[in-house]
């Protein structure tokens, strides 16, 4: 290295300069916030939350010290649409046609279903996402993608949000959407139906980003034993996490609760 015996030791008794002592403070604080947003955030989101606190800091040095510290966001692998393709009824129109930025709450949810896997066997969530604050308003868990799972995710949204009539209610073509007590629920509520065109996974893009984040936030890490572990990390993980605290970039960079209550949503 070149470097003699007497300048290495030097180097070791010099003590510790003010910018030294700032990146150790401000590095345990990045390290607290890593751990408390569930290993989620990269660089700009663990920034603006320091801001938030009060903490004084540059984008670039939280950067360099997230790098400097082998920091990265728990990500295993990229996000990737799925399509499933069921026997159907007459699917319903596209009435949402990709138009994802809704101006007010309760105009549209949108729906899917997704498997988790665990020793005890496959566990299967559907949830209800509204567009307008990108909050789960109403999700439910079973060992079987029957009836109702869905069913149960409807009502707990219709009892939580009691949304106006009208409400647009998108998935994709799934036969269990397209299922008549299902579409008679959703007529009995005023919610008008719409589906996804055949096989076009795109169209139903926001549901399909939440599972992406959930699996490579949560499930992708985990080894669950039991359907009932794997409920109770996807409960704290949509109710605790996600809705209240996680960071969503289309809100500007805050949670789905403090979206709403930013614009005054009870």
């Amino acid at each position: 290295m070149r470097v003699s015996r007497r300048g290495y030791y030097a180097w070791r008794g010099r003590p510790e300069g003010p910018r030294e002592t700032q990146d150790r403070e401000l590095l345990t604080q990045i390290r607290h916030l890593h751990v408390r947003s569930r290993q989620a955030y990269g660089a700009k989101k663990t920034w603006l939350e320091l801001n938030a606190q009060g903490v004084a800091c540059s984008k670039h040095r939280v950067a360099r010290l997230r790098k400097s510290a082998g920091i990265e966001a728990r990500r295993k692998r990229r996000f990737r649409l799925t399509v499933e393709n069921h026997a159907t009824a007459p699917a319903a129109p596209n009435l949402l046609r990709r138009q994802f930025q809704v101006l007010q709450p309760n105009r549209v949810w949108v729906g899917d279903m997704t498997c988790i896997r665990t020793r005890a066997g496959i566990l299967y969530l559907a949830v209800l996402v509204d567009l307008y604050a990108r909050r789960v308003v109403g999700w439910s868990m079973s060992g079987k993608p029957d009836l109702a799972l869905v069913l149960g995710a409807l009502r707990m949204a219709l009892e939580q949000r009691q949304p106006d009539r009208r409400l647009i209610h998108h998935t994709d073509q799934g036969s269990i959407y397209a299922a008549r007590v299902y579409r008679e629920t959703m007529h009995a509520h005023g919610l008008r139906p719409s589906m996804s065109g055949r096989g076009n996974a795109y169209d139903n893009a926001v549901a399909e980003s939440f599972f992406s984040n959930l699996k490579n936030e949560l499930v992708h890490h985990c080894d669950f034993h039991s359907h009932e572990a794997a409920r109770t990390a996807i409960f704290d993980y949509i109710e605790l996490f996600y809705n209240r605290q996680r960071l969503h970039q289309t809100l500007g960079y805050v949670s789905p609760v403090q979206f709403e209550a930013m614009k005054g949503v009870s």
